[in-house]
C-alpha cells in the first residue's frame, strides 16, 4: 500500500490581498514594526488609478505561525522572488517608521538582481539608513515596548488592554531588533524618493530626515500636518503627495 504523499506547502502570504490585474500601476505598502498589513485598513482601496497593494511579513496576523524574518535582508530576499510576477506595471514603495527601511532593501536586492525598479520610494518618518539605526524605543525594556503597543493599538482603534497586546509584543521586540541591525551605511537608491516628515512628530521630527537627499539624485522632501501615527487614517494631504510624486503619470492608463 502507497503511504499518502505529503501536502505542498502553501506559498507565503506576502500580500493581504490579490493585486487587482486591471490596475495600471501599483503601490505595495510595508507596515510598521509591530504590526500587521491590516494596520493600512483606513487607505482606499486605489490611489487614483494606482492599486494599493499591502505586505504582510510573517509572525503576526494570518501568518503568526510562521518564523519572523530576523533581519531586512532576509526579508527582502524572499518577498523579492514573491513579488517578480506582480512587478509587470509601473510600481512604489510606501513604509513609515520601521516600515520604510524594509522596503529600501527590497529596491537594493531587486536592482542587484536585474528586476524591475519601483519608480518612486515614499518614506514617512524615518531617518535615512546612514543616520541610523535610530528609534527612541531602542531603550526599552519589555514593560516600556507593552506600553508603546498599547498607543499603536489605541492609534488603530483597538483595545489596549485586550490580548493583541500580548500577541504582538514578541513582533514589535523582532522588528525593533531587525530595524537596529540595519546597518548599510550610506547607500545610493535606484529610485526616486518622496521623504515625507510630519509636523508634530516627536519620535522622527522632519529635521532627522535631510540624509534621503544623499541616497539619490532625486529626492523631494516634504512636511505634512499631524503627528507620528497621522498616516493611519490616510489624509488626503498624504494622499495627494502621492498622487502627486507617482499616481498622476498614470491616472491615464486607467481610462
Amino acid at each position: 500500500m502507497n503511504s499518502p504523499q505529503p501536502r505542498p506547502k502553501k506559498p507565503p502570504r506576502w500580500l493581504l490581498r490579490r493585486p487587482d490585474p486591471d490596475a495600471p500601476a501599483r503601490i505595495f505598502l510595508f507596515p510598521y514594526s509591530g504590526c500587521g498589513a491590516s494596520m493600512y485598513q483606513a487607505w482606499p482601496r486605489r490611489i487614483g488609478a494606482v492599486d494599493v497593494c499591502l505586505i504582510q511579513p510573517p509572525a503576526r496576523q494570518n501568518r503568526i505561525a510562521e518564523p519572523h524574518y530576523g533581519t531586512y535582508e532576509n526579508m527582502a530576499r524572499d518577498l523579492v522572488e514573491y513579488l517578480r510576477p506582480h512587478l509587470d506595471r509601473p510600481f512604489a514603495f510606501f513604509g513609515h517608521c520601521g516600515g520604510a527601511l524594509p522596503g529600501v532593501e527590497v529596491a537594493r536586492q531587486l536592482a542587484a538582481a536585474g528586476l524591475p525598479l519601483p519608480e518612486r520610494i515614499f518614506v514617512s518618518g524615518q531617518v535615512a539608513p546612514h543616520d541610523g539605526p535610530y528609534s527612541r524605543l531602542f531603550a526599552l525594556d519589555r514593560d516600556g515596548l507593552r506600553q508603546e503597543l498599547g498607543h499603536i493599538v489605541t492609534a488603530l482603534g483597538g483595545d489596549p488592554s485586550g490580548p493583541v497586546v500580548e500577541m504582538g509584543l514578541e513582533v514589535l521586540a523582532n522588528d525593533l531588533e531587525a530595524n537596529r541591525r540595519y546597518t548599510p551605511g550610506r547607500i545610493t537608491l535606484p529610485s526616486a524618493v518622496t521623504a515625507i516628515g510630519w509636523s508634530e512628530d516627536t519620535e522622527i521630527p522632519t529635521k532627522l530626515m535631510g540624509g534621503w537627499a544623499d541616497t539619490t539624485e532625486d529626492c523631494r522632501t516634504v512636511e505634512l500636518d499631524g503627528d507620528h501615527f497621522a498616516f493611519l487614517s490616510a489624509p488626503e494631504a498624504l494622499l495627494a503627495e502621492i498622487r502627486r510624486d507617482f499616481g498622476a503619470e498614470h491616472a491615464a492608463g486607467s481610462a
